[in-house]
């Protein structure tokens, strides 16, 4: 990477499965996570699964979080994500867990 060449800074994050307030019929429990790192790497602990619906569910706020927010977006201060299953109802939480400055050309 050159000076001269612009970068972006993305937040790493971790999405963790916070609470489920019905019956966990996808398996995941309290503690489940993935890790979204770069700007498109998706990574879930060896010998776990995540459930495919609360993953969906998650997809479109994450490009939001990996960027720096105003303070007045609701995004900054809302972290939490609830499956659309409604007899499950898991609770997943998004958090930040580092920050890369990565070339803008790499971007995905």
């Amino acid at each position: 990477m050159s000076a001269d060449e612009p970068t972006t800074d993305l937040y790493d994050l971790r999405v963790v499965v916070e609470r489920i307030e019905g019956r966990s019929v996808c398996g995941l429990k309290p503690g489940d996570h993935f890790d979204v790192t770069g700007s498109n790497r998706l990574t879930i602990p060896a010998g776990k699964h995540f459930c495919l619906y609360a993953l969906a569910a998650c997809l479109p706020l994450l490009p939001a979080k990996q960027r720096e927010l105003s303070d007045g977006d609701w995004l900054a201060k809302d972290s939490h994500v609830a499956c659309p299953d409604p007899d499950e109802r898991v609770i997943m939480r998004i958090e930040r867990t580092g920050r890369q400055q990565i070339p803008t050309g790499e971007l995905t």
